[in-house]
């Protein structure tokens, strides 16, 4: 076989149904080689969007999504979603179109040092220099990409490789999965020492991030809280991990984190962090004068380990899967039967949920997205798989939504990239064709990509978009409102602006509608959520709004600004 051809008989051997892509000149062998695959090829509007429908693979499913793409502007356009899924801890694999070998590092038309380029936003980047290595390479990075900290794989395939005659060996992919397996286990001195810790504690948290949001992470530690109870706060990357609808179940942490949830960090004495990247939002809040509490980290990233325990000294840390440990800890506390005296750390928690619930302007003429959120919450079906833009509408969503399954809130988070909204849901959508998916947008992140509104529409694919549109990049308004002295500068859209629900009707949607009163959301949502086909839905909220809670930057948590609408703490 060719090299491309390689290529693309490596991805049918791993079972890869579909790759997201862009055609050009110097990827045009493996485009050829696809069309007479049984793989199906998603054509997006750009290909930043291939990357991230590539992810939406990745973020929904346990598969490793992938994106082709063709050389020089091309792969570029692909960074911002690579850094995005090396931020979020997501494997993805990307293959990049280049010229001839020798033609590398010369002024060659669209040249790019893809080494270079992608050395500290990918996990990996391999250049292939010989058609022979095509399937070890590619079989490989696939399971690389999922192993230890997944992250995303960068395949740099020059034009004659891809042309070069090569010899396909038709290697097992189980024994490249072999190679990243993880024996790290818990032993009884690492269990016995973290239930001393637990059982000494009388307000301990749960801190559960994106490390868990896998189906068999969710199962342990469901299982692991139904024998133990700890009330459990989460990253925006864990949302959903852990059943929302739990009453000690308290959202989100963090800047725009659920007051409830800031409020519990700053009284448990053991802080129990599971799969988090230990980022600034948790670190310098957790450091804060007050917030003393023992601190036992679990997380396979050796670095943030090694982080925390130089700066913040943990009773307890461990290194490795955590699903793994979490099985440990389990089989232990079942040999070893442990009990707790948290009865009033239970009772205290769900009592802030009650005293210190979210809310917005009730008063207002226009409708609020907190609005939107609360009733589209109490209208979801347990089975569906969310995606959003970045901004406030963003933040309002891991507010209110109460999502009940791992892997099923799909989000920015690290990198907090604009335009991320509609491929991704693209992307979950084809990952997970009979469950409903609904990608929420606001009116600025959704122009980023806007074009994915041609590829759902031409396409014909059942997503429903919920687009909150304020007419304004809210959460920098916001911003300038608060910290700039009310000085509003390119954060407004003129009131004349182009109706997106008419741009969708255009790009082939089903149902497209537009509403701008409050007396028309509910029957909108109903509307949106069942009828069959694709729907956009347009809804004109309110441009003075503001988020709250808010962690001011470089604030602590006792600092968190509940607002005017929010109860203040009891």
């Amino acid at each position: 076989m060719n090299g491309a051809e390689i290529l693309v008989k490596s991805l049918e051997d791993l079972g890869v149904e579909r790759i997201f892509g862009y055609s050009g000149a110097a990827i045009l062998p493996v485009f050829d080689a696809l069309g007479k695959s049984s793989i199906d090829i998603v054509i997006n509007s750009n290909e930043q969007s291939c990357a991230f429908g590539a992810a939406g693979i990745s973020r929904s499913s346990n598969k490793v999504g992938v994106a082709i793409v063709t050389s020089g502007p091309a792969i570029t356009n692909t960074l911002t979603a690579v850094a995005d899924s090396n931020a979020d801890s997501i494997p993805l694999l990307v293959f990049a179109g280049q010229v001839s070998s020798g033609k590398m590092g010369t002024d060659e038309f669209q040249h790019i040092d893809v080494s270079n380029v992608f050395a500290k936003a990918a996990k990996k980047v391999v250049l292939v220099s010989q058609a022979d290595d095509i399937e070890s390479i590619v079989k490989d990075a696939y399971y690389f990409a999922k192993s230890g900290k997944p992250g995303p794989v960068v395949i740099d395939l020059p034009m004659d490789v891809q042309f070069e005659i090569g010899e396909y060996h038709g290697e097992n992919p189980i024994t490249f999965s072999h190679k990243y397996e993880d024996e790290r286990h818990l032993g009884a001195n690492q269990c016995e020492e973290f239930f001393r810790l637990l059982k000494n504690s009388r307000r301990p948290l749960l801190y559960i991030g994106g490390g868990l949001n896998n189906r068999a992470a969710s199962e342990r530690i469901r299982e692991f809280n139904r024998i133990f109870g700890i009330p459990s706060i989460n990253s925006l990357m864990g949302k959903g991990i852990l059943d929302e609808s739990f009453r000690t179940s308290l959202g989100m942490l963090g800047m725009f984190g659920t007051p409830y949830a800031n409020i519990a960090i700053q009284e448990t004495d053991l802080f129990i962090g599971m799969g988090i990247r230990w980022d600034d939002r948790v670190a310098q809040k957790v450091g804060e004068s007050g917030l003393n509490a023992d601190i036992a980290y679990i997380d396979i990233n050796p670095i943030k380990v090694q982080e925390v325990r130089t700066s913040r000294y943990p009773k307890f840390s461990f290194i490795g899967d955590a699903a793994t440990a979490l099985d440990d800890l389990i089989q232990y506390a079942k040999s070893h039967p442990v009990e707790l005296d948290i009865e009033k750390w239970q009772q205290r928690v769900i009592t802030l949920k009650d005293d210190c619930q979210l809310t917005y302007n009730t008063d207002s003429k226009y409708i609020q997205q907190a609005e939107v959120m609360e009733k589209l919450s109490s209208l979801l079906p347990c089975d569906i798989n969310v995606t959003t833009g970045v901004g406030n509408h963003q933040m309002l969503a891991a507010q209110h939504l109460k999502i009940k399954h791992p892997r099923s809130f799909i989000t920015s988070g690290g990198f907090g990239t604009m335009g991320f909204s509609l491929p991704a849901a693209i992307g979950a959508h084809f990952a997970n064709p009979e469950t409903l998916t609904l990608a929420i947008d606001g009116d600025s992140s959704i122009r980023m990509n806007m074009g994915e509104m041609y590829t759902i529409g031409t396409r014909k694919l059942p997503i429903k978009v919920l687009l909150l549109n304020n007419r304004s990049t809210g959460m920098v308004r916001n911003i300038q409102t608060a910290r700039y002295g009310n000085r509003i500068v390119a954060t407004e859209e003129p009131e004349n602006q182009v109706s997106f629900a008419a741009i969708a009707s255009e790009c082939g949607f089903d149902t497209s509608i537009k509403i701008s009163h409050r007396d028309e959301l509910e029957a909108a949502l109903k509307t949106m959520l069942q009828s069959k086909g694709s729907v956009f839905l347009e809804v004109m909220t309110d441009m003075e709004e503001m988020v709250y809670p808010v962690v001011a930057p470089g604030k602590g948590y006792k600092e968190m600004e509940m607002g005017p609408y929010i109860s203040a703490v009891k």
